[in-house]
Formats: C-alpha cells, structure tokens, sequence
C-alpha cells in the first residue's frame, strides 16, 4: 500500500511541469492515494450522563412509581401518571418545542408534572418508546391533559389559538387555584 503511494508520488512529480500546470486539480486524482490507507472503523461512544435524576422527578405530585424498567412495568407507570395528574407533559430539557409548551403553560398558570427524558438515563428513552406505542408519537413534546393525548408542540398551540387548551385544562382542574 505505501509502495502504491510511493509510485503514484514519484509519477507525478516525474511528469512534465506543463502536464500539471494545464490540468485543473481534482480531487479524482488523489483516489489512488485515498483507496491505498485503510481508514479506522469509527466506533461508537455512548454519553455519559452528567447528572442522574430520579423517577419521578423531585417535588411532583406523582403517585405512580415503578422499580423496574420492564416495558409493561412502564406502561402502567405512564397510565398511572398520565391518569392521576391533570397535566402531563413528557419532555426533554434542550428541546425548544417543549419549551416553548412549558412556557405557554407557564403564562396560562398551569403547573403540570413535566417528566425530562433526557435525565432519566436508559429508563428515559425507554420511556419515550412506551410513549410511542402508546400514543404513535416518538417526538416530545407528548401532552397529556385529563388523561387524553393532545400531541405535540403544533397541538397544543392549535387547540390554545381555538380557544379550546383552557376549556380543557378547566375540565382536567389543571389551572393552580383550582378545587
């Protein structure tokens, strides 16, 4: 392989000078240097969580709690959550769909339980595809308002332009004041 390299340097610089100058550079001609290295596999480096959080999250209301990971474990987890808690958004912390879902909330003075995916570590994503099967959507934000799915950031935000998100967070007893 080095002497294929080798042979293709000393061919190129052995060549007239006026060969070189009147033809365009390519990247075509360096495939024979390129085809004659092998390159290392790239592998693969999983993150290492900076912080762990704990499920549920700290100072929620929720009263579904599971030890194990077992997808039907979670399923019911996500059931129970979603069913006991008027408001309900899974989310993840460096997304600005959910943020921008959270904060509409915010204004509207709802505090629903928001569950970060991303600093749950493996039991997150696994979280998130319990969520999928579910609901048959993968992405965050998912919102859950008086146990039904409303979707996405999109949903939330169309049902909040109709007028419909504060007649449903009134039914679910969502709003901070409320009995």
């Amino acid at each position: 392989m080095v002497a294929a390299s080798a042979n293709l340097a000393a061919n190129l610089t052995s060549s007239s000078s006026s060969l070189i100058a009147n033809r365009p550079f390519s990247f075509s001609m360096l495939s024979g240097i390129r085809n004659s290295f092998i390159l290392p596999l790239r592998t693969r480096v999983k993150p290492t969580p900076l912080r762990l959080a704990s499920w549920p999250p700290h100072g929620s209301s929720v009263r579904a709690t599971s030890s194990s990971s077992s997808p039907s474990s979670l399923e019911e987890t996500v059931k129970t959550t979603v069913a006991d808690n008027p408001v309900v958004v899974y989310s993840k912390s460096w997304c600005s769909y959910s943020s921008e879902v959270k904060t509409l909330f915010k204004r509207l003075q709802v505090n629903p339980l928001v569950v970060e995916l991303d600093e749950l570590g493996t039991q997150g994503s696994q979280l998130q595809n319990v969520l999928e099967r579910l609901t048959g959507q993968y992405t965050v934000p998912n919102v859950f308002i008086g146990g039904k799915h409303i979707g996405g950031c999109s949903d939330t935000l169309q049902l909040y332009n109709k007028g419909e998100l504060e007649t449903m967070l009134a039914a679910a007893k969502g709003k901070t004041g409320q009995p």
